[in-house]
């Protein structure tokens, strides 16, 4: 069993992925592939020295950065029939990998993967967590929701057959976001299944600060428009749910102005008067999904009438980006522990 994780300054992190790794009970030997990216917040000297601590650990070097280029050199390290991604911001739940051999077998997939459990350790980490985990926030994927097993579109991390992988190929490395959605694409359109099964469990640490959720989404939001622009009706017609409210909400603001303006009157300023009813609507829901949140207090319940639109409207306007000029060399500069670098 191959474990692969691509890292970039996550010192805060690294320790407890690392060992809920190598606390998973498989029958056979198991390694722990670290892609090491250039931190700089003492990442590279945790690895080092977890790695003089136990054999399973190997290192290899990612100068790129880049996760799909980490996820192939770790890949190429490894040495078992089985493929493990594991996310460095993560925890695999005790048991994790030895249900997804036994779902991965029963099902004869290609790929299995299962739900990611957002977690926060802060009001404001703790609010992303519950948009991540609601489809209010995230809605769509089986992988944020829960559900039954069932085939997917694609697969949270993922318990891959190395055989898979060498008949498809790896990761593409010209995709910096969205770079599972598009292997698992080609997964199933080699005649390989891939399976959602909601037993499986992997703790998500999100962003900690609004301005890093931010570039995040932006990110994200722009390689998913270049993946339009590759695969065009491939994709789901989810993904187009953020970019038609950003347009919705302009749309608002203008008529709002153009009324206040008095240069809208008359019947026409009614019928377009219609464009607040979808921007009321939203805003009800968001305002009632902070206010019903159990166990939240106060401070979360703040946040999260700021971080789901931020998710959203960022998501939005990076599709449209990504839409129209192509993602380029976009990269999410999230996880550097530089202050609010701005993306290219």
């Amino acid at each position: 069993m191959s474990f692969v994780m691509p890292v970039l300054n996550e010192r805060r992190y690294l320790e407890r992925a690392v060992t809920s790794t190598l606390e998973q009970r498989v029958d056979g030997p198991i390694e722990l592939i670290l892609a090491l990216g250039p931190s700089d917040d003492g990442t590279t000297d945790l690895a080092r020295e977890l790695a003089t601590t136990d054999p399973r650990i190997v290192l290899v070097d990612n100068p790129e950065a880049d996760i799909p280029v980490g996820l192939n050199r770790a890949i190429r390290a490894s040495s078992h029939p089985t493929i493990v991604r594991v996310d460095a911001h993560s925890e695999l739940a005790p048991g994790y990998t030895q249900r997804a051999l036994d779902t991965l077998a029963r099902t004869r997939a290609g790929n299995v993967g299962g739900i990611m459990r957002a977690e926060g350790r802060t009001p404001f980490q703790s609010a992303v967590a519950s948009a991540y985990n609601s489809r209010v926030g995230l809605g769509g994927g089986a992988y944020h929701g829960g559900g039954k097993e069932s085939e997917a579109e694609s697969a949270y991390l993922g318990v891959m057959r190395r055989a898979v992988l060498d008949e498809v190929g790896f990761f593409d490395e010209s995709i910096r976001r969205g770079e599972d959605w598009e292997l698992n694409l080609r997964i199933r359109s080699a005649g390989f299944r891939v399976m959602f099964d909601p037993a499986l469990s992997v703790t998500y640490w999100p962003r900690e600060s609004w301005a890093r959720l931010t570039r995040q989404f932006l990110a994200t939001g722009r390689w998913r428009g270049e993946l339009v622009r590759r695969y065009g009706t491939r994709n789901s017609l989810r993904f187009f749910a953020p970019p038609a409210l950003l347009g919705t909400l302009v749309a608002a603001v203008v008529v709002g102005v153009l009324r206040i303006a008095r240069v809208l009157t008359g019947p026409l300023a009614a019928i377009l008067g219609l464009v607040f009813l979808p921007v009321a609507a939203y805003a009800i829901v968001v305002a009632g999904f902070a206010a019903t949140r159990r166990g939240a207090g106060w401070r979360e319940r703040v946040w999260t009438l700021a971080v789901v639109p931020t998710m959203h409207l960022a998501w939005g306007a990076g599709f449209l980006a990504g839409v129209t000029r192509g993602a380029r060399d976009t990269v999410d500069t999230s996880r550097l522990s530089g202050r609010n670098t701005p993306l290219p």
